[in-house]
């Protein structure tokens, strides 16, 4: 007979041997994953070399060199067939037109129109001196070189404000041969000694050194950076002040435009910024200038590290804004960056060392917040614009949930995709039949059952409904399903991105983020969905920003090229974690057709988490195909019906939507999705 001892060491003998016989196993099916995966892209990469090489010789011919002059002409005669296209009509380009022609007029309004009368500074003097807390802002400037005119224009911004608790905190590490900057900044401080801080710097330190000498000189509640070359708008400190009392905030941000060499109201670019979102700003630092921030958030962090020079903000912002209790994005246009040669306004290339210190701070900061194994590449929007590749925990199983009646072409077109293109393969397929009458789709379910995926597909039948409820039939396949993740897919839909489950799921595993949507097109590759946006369109509830507009095209400040945070995604393609589906009880079944999915999304949104829209999912949308559109007006009933939910959706949200988007800047129009400006009509 085993003693105890005996019988505790066979068993752990065994316990090891089962252990390692399903480590064998999950390395073998790991292995014969990798070896799939690596055969499809050396067939990718053979692809690749085959038609670049044809390529090459039809660029090389003769014909195609003579022709060019054709060809151009051929693009632009297409190029304005798509914009009358997707206006519909000529008259909806006339339209456009004239709109454009209205924004470009309103844009002067932004510039020095924009700058107070004396009246208007006595008055803003007069309120900013009763606020209660009366801010001290130390202006941080790094000198090197300075051209004599720029300098003074930057003094003068500062010296033109209305409001005037502020010191001027320079550090000059101009070398020898622009001693004339130390003489100017003199000239300055003869007028204003008190306020116009100045040391001269033993030698160049660069950006960050000679900006953390101001820090010697400063004295201030709230530190604002400021480049030496730049110019601030009159009334930029008054509206931080007023904020920082009304709002508590700790850290605030304005609007920014680049402007061409001298002339102020010349913009080459005006950047109207959402609120603060931290996947917007781990991929662009949108937030840029002009940041002011309590001098607290600083203990125990340095204001500008030497390593990322070229990117200092980022890096900055990233660490401060970590810390702050009440980030305030003030959506006024309050800072301008001048462009001229040289600077990174006017071209990155010109500081290259930028790319690579922009892409150094992100994963330092991403390091900071737990992320391992994490890739950050340039995007086509701009070198400094970046995607953020996160790995994947585990192998989670994800549950596609599509609803179908009849539609057999439909549903073969986007199940074959999955199948056929899908890089991930833990998942499962819930098919919620919803009283189909056509044999096509009925042989389809009889074809899959047999077929070599029939253990991935479940088909739950809802029965038929007396009345089509979109949003029930999306809670019943989610019951019926089995994965840790929900994966919404509207049947029409045809998988592009190989990789879209992935990119989905790297955003939905994180703690902080419940809904993750992809970028969906119409057949003709024009965009359909690329997140949502609260208030826009005529019955003021949600639009679709970039409606319409070319797959190529990089949106606003190259906003369709990288992740970001967004009030809402479509459910068309709507990945969350079931745990938190089922803490928010799934689908309001109230909004039967539509919204139901921004419903979702704000009720994520009100119990603290993230919704992420990536760009880098995509799919071609069939939009409607099964059951027509709900907004385009041609069917009475339908419209009536949207309307119904409309009017539902805006009195359940009606304090969220009187607030505004937080992501969608407020000199935005509400009637145009393309982010044009808000103008009087």
């Amino acid at each position: 007979m085993q003693n105890t001892e005996e019988i505790l060491q066979n068993t752990g003998q065994a316990g090891e041997e089962e252990l390692s016989r399903d480590y064998r196993a999950e390395y073998e099916r790991e292995r014969v994953k990798s070896a799939y995966l690596a055969d499809r892209v050396a067939q990718l990469e053979d692809q690749v070399d085959d038609l670049s090489f044809k390529l090459n010789r039809i660029k090389t011919n003769p014909v195609w060199r003579a022709s060019r002059p054709a060809r151009e002409c051929y693009h632009w005669v297409r190029r304005q067939s798509d914009r009358l296209k997707n206006q519909g009509s000529l008259r909806g380009v006339a339209e456009k037109i004239r709109y454009k022609r209205r924004e470009k007029q309103a844009q002067k309004s932004y510039g020095t129109a924009s700058f107070p009368d004396e009246a208007e500074r006595a008055r803003q003097a007069a309120e900013a001196a009763a606020l209660p807390r009366q801010i001290c802002f130390s202006i941080l400037v790094p000198l090197y070189n300075t051209p004599e005119k720029l300098l003074r224009d930057m003094i003068d911004s500062v010296e033109n404000q209305t409001y005037g608790n502020w010191e001027l905190c320079l550090a000059d590490g101009s070398d020898a041969e622009h001693a004339y900057v130390g003489t100017i900044v003199k000239e300055y401080r003869q007028k204003d000694a008190r306020r116009i801080k100045y040391t001269r710097l033993e030698k160049n330190g660069g950006i960050s050194a000679n900006t953390n000498a101001c820090l010697v000189l400063a004295t201030g509640d709230f530190y604002a950076p400021f480049d030496h070359d730049d110019y601030l708008h009159p009334s930029v400190l008054y509206w931080y002040v007023k904020t920082i009392n009304e709002q508590d905030a700790d850290y605030l941000y304005c609007d920014e435009a680049t402007f061409k060499e001298n002339d102020l109201d010349h913009f080459v670019t005006m950047h109207f910024k959402p609120d603060y979102a931290i996947d917007t700003l781990r991929a662009n630092n949108y937030i840029c200038h002009l940041s002011a921030f309590d001098r607290r958030l600083l203990e125990g962090e340095e204001l500008y590290r030497p390593q990322y020079d070229g990117s200092q903000d980022h890096d900055m912002i990233l660490r401060l804004t970590d810390k702050a209790r009440h980030i305030v994005h003030v959506p006024k246009l309050l800072y301008y960056w001048r462009q001229h040669a040289g600077s990174t306004a006017g071209n990155i290339r010109a500081k290259s060392y930028a790319i690579d210190a922009a892409r150094g701070a992100v994963a330092d900061h991403l390091r900071r917040h737990g992320y391992r194994n994490f890739r950050i590449t340039s995007t086509r929007a701009f070198e400094t614009i970046f995607k953020i590749t996160y790995e994947i925990e585990g192998n989670p199983m994800v549950s596609i949930v599509i609803a179908n009646r009849d539609h057999e072409a439909d549903l073969r077109r986007c199940l074959t995709s999955i199948f056929d293109k899908s890089t991930y393969e833990n998942f499962e397929i819930v098919i919620v039949e919803n009283g189909s009458t056509q044999e096509a789709v009925r042989s389809y379910y009889r074809e899959l059952a047999g077929g070599p995926y029939s253990d991935r597909i479940h088909i739950v039948d809802a029965g038929e409904q007396e009345s089509f409820n979109y949003a029930s039939l999306n809670n019943m396949g989610v019951a019926a399903s089995h994965g840790e993740y929900v994966l919404l897919l509207n049947n029409d839909t045809q998988v592009i991105s190989v990789n879209w489950i992935e990119e989905l799921l790297m955003y939905a595993q994180r703690r902080d983020v419940a809904c993750v949507g992809g970028k969906l097109y119409y057949p003709d590759k024009t965009i359909q969905h690329a997140g949502i946006i609260l208030g826009l369109g005529a019955h003021r509830t949600a639009g679709h920003p970039f409606y319409g507009q070319r797959r190529e095209n990089l949106g606003y400040m190259g906003r369709l090229c990288y992740a970001q945070d967004l009030s809402a995604v479509t459910g068309a393609c709507l990945m969350v974690r079931r745990a938190l589906w089922d803490q928010v009880s799934g689908l309001s079944e109230e909004f039967a057709i539509s919204l139901n999915d921004v419903d979702l999304c704000l009720k994520m949104r009100q119990a603290g988490y993230l919704n992420v829209f990536t760009p880098f999912c995509e799919l071609y949308h069939y939009e409607s195909a099964s059951r027509g559109s709900d907004v385009d007006g041609k069917d009475a009933q339908k419209a009536a019906r949207y309307e119904a939910e409309a009017a539902r959706f805006r009195g359940k949200w009606r304090a969220v939507l009187e607030q505004g988007d937080p992501y969608y800047n407020p000199n935005f129009t509400l009637d145009r999705s393309d982010l044009s400006l808000r103008v009087q009509t």
